[in-house]
């Protein structure tokens, strides 16, 4: 784990080895085959005339060459709709490039949506295979599997699912927006009649973050306690380590199955689990909330634990906030519906 969605072009992406959606040659091509040999160079070219070809659903491996990628796994995808195991094929070049990725030791892999471009294979469709063939491979792994999206197309929210959360972002997103813009006006025209110097008032920021004590991604501190605004000392009787393990063990789940629902892998686990003092990012604090399938109020409460909190003043927390409501605990699911509202994923 964890397995990534990301919208980039995967020419750039840094990791051990990025997917070539490539022809039956490995010759070069248009799309994202073309992309990747013109970004790595004519040595790319020279390697794969060695390997003789590749059939549809195999997969084979070169060096990365001029790529921020080590190496490059090229594999070649159905033509869709020109044979009855269009589908089975299309797995196949999943499941071999990691099984090839795994042999190698790899620690990361990158993959565009195969087959979804001139092969034309549904982007709904493509994405759905893709996801299932990773996520069962990361059952056993704990390999970081992206899958580089071009557009949002492929990830489209069902009628209801998607009216839903539009009437969520409505009446907390929007309306807190409206509040606060409201507000900020009555403010300024206070202080064009110069009110302000009689009656001095606070005005909160414009920007959609919120401050939290050290609010920084997945570091340790060293000290439990901290002073507030007023100089005043509060201590935290239990950290967020210590609340994580004493909820998977109310829960009666093991460790390994808490880590794979909040999308996060063993090594981090590990770091958490080896010191209480463990501090990490709002997402992984929110995933693991996720994992747990704890309510609005508990999850507040572990958030509170590593110094975050859910804001409406913030697109991606007022989403968290909706799944959670309507016990939707499927990481993968919350971080669809992220993406495709732009939003920064767990």
């Amino acid at each position: 784990m964890p397995f990534k969605i990301e919208r980039n072009d995967i020419t750039l992406i840094h990791a051990d080895a990025i997917v070539n959606a490539a022809n039956e040659t490995l010759l070069g091509g248009g799309g994202v085959d073309g992309a990747i040999h013109h970004a790595a160079g004519p040595k790319l070219l020279e390697e794969c005339r060695a390997l003789g070809g590749c059939r549809t659903g195999e997969a084979k491996i070169t060096k990365g060459y001029n790529l921020p990628a080590k190496y490059v796994i090229h594999t070649v995808g159905p033509v869709w709709g020109t044979s009855p195991d269009d589908e089975k094929l299309l797995r196949a070049c999943y499941s071999n490039s990691l099984a090839l990725a795994a042999e190698h030791g790899f620690e990361s892999i990158a993959f565009p949506l195969i087959s979804s471009g001139a092969y034309r294979c549904p982007k709904d469709i493509a994405y759905r295979l893709a996801k299932e063939e990773i996520l069962s491979f990361l059952r056993e792994s704990d390999m970081e599997v992206t899958l580089v999206l071009f557009d949002r197309e492929a990830l489209r929210i069902p009628g209801e699912e998607k009216e839903k959360i539009e009437s969520y972002i409505n009446d907390n997103y929007v309306k807190e927006k409206e509040r606060r813009f409201s507000r900020n006006r009555r403010i300024r025209g206070n202080r064009d009649f110069g009110a302000e110097a009689m009656h001095p008032v606070y005005e909160e920021p414009e920007a959609d973050y919120c401050v939290c004590y050290e609010a920084l991604p997945d570091e340790i501190i060293s000290e439990k306690k901290k002073a507030d605004t007023s100089g005043q000392l509060f201590v935290t009787d239990e950290s967020f380590s210590e609340m994580l393990l004493r909820l998977i063990d109310e829960k009666g789940i093991k460790d390994s199955e808490c880590y794979y629902k909040a999308n996060r892998d063993r090594k981090l686990f590990s770091k958490i689990r080896g010191n209480k003092d463990y501090r990490p990012s709002k997402e992984t604090a929110i995933a693991f909330a996720v994992a747990l399938e704890l309510d609005l109020g508990r999850t507040e409460e572990l958030l509170r634990k590593a110094g975050f909190s859910l804001s409406d003043s913030i697109l991606s927390d007022v989403i968290v906030k909706a799944c959670i409501r309507d016990k939707k605990y499927d990481i993968i699911n919350i971080n669809e519906l992220l993406f495709h509202y732009d939003q920064k994923l767990l």
